[in-house]
């Protein structure tokens, strides 16, 4: 089976062909922002030569879209509607946008204490039109317990004339509790929608240009994938997509998948940092963090800092530095293009070039370049461009260290289990992206740490959007008390049909029909991909008798990576 997997990065679209898991071909084209299926069509076709199957192919896409859209806020004026409940004071939430507060109230338990008013909905929804709102999100508090009022006030949208371009409703985004994080998730939701539409389109039409496309799908931030039509009901889980996809292509390539190690790629102008706990990635606990916005979208977690091939190297004078001599700052912001490549500002890149550990452009320029930064350091030009090669380490050592340190300042997630400090701390160095093989043995060897510089490196991105697998959770709550059970994800309410005899071994098992369902959906077929995340069970009491027991699991279709061989491996 032949797999191409495309990662749409800042400044280059790399692809990469799969077949029978094996890397048989990679390209690289530059990003063109405007239209970025232009990029990925020409991606695509640098690898296409080299596809000899008769049957579609599979496409998997890593994109930076709905990111671009949040962090440049470009995305859809949106209006949100709340059923807060009493006690709520949605301004002190302080969530950098506006809620119009509605009328209605939903217990902790899903049960209705207060009725929406249909007339308070409408006034709301044509004050959001008056306002030129092109988009809807509708969140009330304890939906993912009762979604009664949120589907009630989507019907009354649903009538207006005219429409808004997309309604997201919270409940139907996350089953986890959390109202402030659910709020802001449904407003960077239904916000991104429009733009993903247009994108999902223009990945259509690049579908029926004559070539053999079967399935799509697009990586997500928790490194797994979601169809198309998945991917426009819920555009903002494609956030992030970036560092999940160099988390996966490590893990798809790696010689080191047990154990602890810290993912290093670096880019032109920024390096994301991710770590494996016991051979399974780090989550972020309670979601993603985008532009300000607390989110409840799983992701794996990433930290990304302004230091890259491109950086700009700054010489902070001795007065500034208070010490002896001039300092380099390297980064946060990008320099542009190196000198070797016909810039006109000297980089990291260009220090390489002229130590000779990259033989990329012209060395000549590179050397010019780093000369003048030699002299406002009073160095020879490779003394120079050794500064700038230790000064870069030095700073991707000390980025690396306050990740763990941040880490281990609170408990850390992975999808088996709630890990504690210190069993942490890495034991291997692995690197990937153009300047890889410069920074990561230097890097490793200043942490004592083993190290790998994967196969493939400049395209592993790509690869591990290959390599992911569909994945997707939901969130079963059960109240034996009431005789309710709700899937929110699923937009289901119903009964239990056995309260009295229902337990945390039927809700287990009901959660995992429910994820297998979900599964299904995606292609998932086997329950050995279906896994238990979290569980929380726990009595209710009345007058010192228990009346019943309220369950809530998360179940999901695993996030898993494929195994993929690639040539031209680099370790100690």
């Amino acid at each position: 089976m032949y797999i191409a997997g495309i990662d749409v990065g800042g400044t280059n679209t790399d692809a990469a062909l799969i077949k029978d898991d094996v890397v048989v071909a990679t390209g690289k084209v530059p990003t063109d922002h405007a239209n970025l299926v232009e990029s990925t069509a020409a991606a695509l076709e640098a690898i296409l030569s080299s596809y000899e199957g008769s049957a579609p192919l599979e496409l998997h896409l890593s994109t930076t879209l709905s990111t671009n859209t949040i962090v440049e806020g470009k995305g859809d004026p949106t209006a949100v509607l709340a059923v807060p409940g009493p006690g709520m004071r949605i301004k002190e939430l302080d969530l950098g946008f506006p809620v119009h507060v509605l009328s209605g109230s939903v217990d902790h338990r899903g049960r209705e204490v207060a009725e929406t008013d249909h007339d308070e909905v409408q006034s709301a929804l044509a004050a959001a039109q008056g306002e030129d709102m092109a988009a809807l999100a509708v969140v009330g508090k304890f939906s993912h317990r009762n979604p009664a009022h949120e589907l009630q006030i989507e019907a009354i949208a649903q009538k207006v004339t005219p429409g808004f371009r997309h309604i997201t409703l919270g409940h139907r985004l996350s089953g986890r509790p959390n109202f402030p994080r659910r709020l802001a998730t449904s407003y960077l939701n239904a916000g991104v929608a429009g733009q993903q539409a247009l994108f999902v389109e223009m990945v259509k039409r690049l579908m029926v240009r004559g070539r053999n496309i079967g399935k799509v799908f697009l990586l997500k931030a928790d490194g797994g994938t979601m169809t198309l039509d998945d991917s426009l009901a819920r555009p903002v889980e494609t956030i992030l997509s970036g560092p999940a996809a160099s988390l996966m292509g490590a893990q798809a390539l790696t010689d080191y998948p047990e154990g602890n190690g810290v993912i290093v790629d670096i880019g032109g102008t920024t390096t994301d940092i991710s770590v494996q706990v016991a051979g399974e990635p780090v989550f972020q606990r309670q979601g993603a963090e985008i532009a300000g916005h607390k989110t409840l979208v799983p992701a794996l977690f990433a930290r990304s800092i302004g230091l890259g091939g491109d950086s700009e190297i700054k010489v902070i004078s001795q007065q500034e530095a208070g010490q002896d001599g001039p300092k380099l700052q390297i980064g946060p912001r990008r320099a542009g293009t190196p000198a070797a490549l016909g810039g006109s500002k000297v980089t990291p890149t260009d220090a390489a070039v002229v130590l000779e550990l990259a033989r990329i452009g012209d060395a000549d320029r590179a050397k010019r370049a780093v000369r003048s930064l030699g002299e406002a350091l009073g160095l020879e030009t490779k003394k120079a461009a050794q500064a700038v090669i230790e000064r870069f380490t030095d700073q991707l050592v000390d980025e690396i260290e306050a990740t763990y340190a941040y880490l281990e300042s609170r408990p850390v997630y992975t999808i088996s289990e709630l890990l504690a400090p210190p069993d942490i701390r890495p034991t291997v160095l692995i690197g990937l992206g153009g300047p890889a093989e410069v920074f990561i043995p230097l890097a490793a060897k200043a942490m004592d740490v083993d190290w790998e510089v994967l196969p493939c490196h400049q395209e592993a991105n790509a690869i591990g959007a290959a390599a992911s697998r569909p994945t997707a959770a939901i969130t079963f709550h059960a109240d034996t008390a009431l005789g309710t059970v709700t899937v929110p994800e699923m937009d289901y309410m119903g009964k239990i049909k056995r309260a009295l005899l229902f337990d945390l071994r039927e809700a287990r098992a009901e959660a995992t029909q429910w994820a297998a369902k979900k599964g299904e959906q995606l292609g998932i077929t086997s329950l050995d991909d279906i896994g238990i995340i979290e569980e929380e069970s726990f009595s209710m009491v009345r007058g010192f008798r228990t009346v019943g027991r309220i369950f809530t699991i998360r179940a999901q279709v695993r996030p898993q990576v494929r195994r993929i061989a690639g040539a031209g491996r680099g370790r100690n």
